[in-house]
């Protein structure tokens, strides 16, 4: 009995190494890919990213006129009263 499960257990041990070994080595081959698939997304601009920003800009130039608008207001009153 103390011969089998040392036995077992040494049976046992390797298939976990393979394993170990194995994923480990799926690791390595794989980080290069991730890691050049999360630069091109870095650099790239979807479709909803693109227009996000382009709503974003629209309402800062809508911002920009209405302040234009107001101040230019503003100015002819002043010219008016004088």
């Amino acid at each position: 009995m103390r011969i089998i499960l040392p036995l077992l257990l040494a049976l046992a041990l390797p298939g976990c190494v393979v394993a170990s070994v194995a994923d480990a080595a799926v690791d390595v081959v794989t980080l290069p890919v991730k890691a050049a698939s999360g630069a091109v997304d870095l650099m790239t601009t979807s479709q909803d990213e693109a227009d996000l920003n382009a709503g974003r800009e629209l309402r800062k130039q809508q911002e920009r006129d209405r302040k234009a608008a107001k101040k230019a207001a503003k100015k002819a009153r002043e010219r008016d009263d004088a």
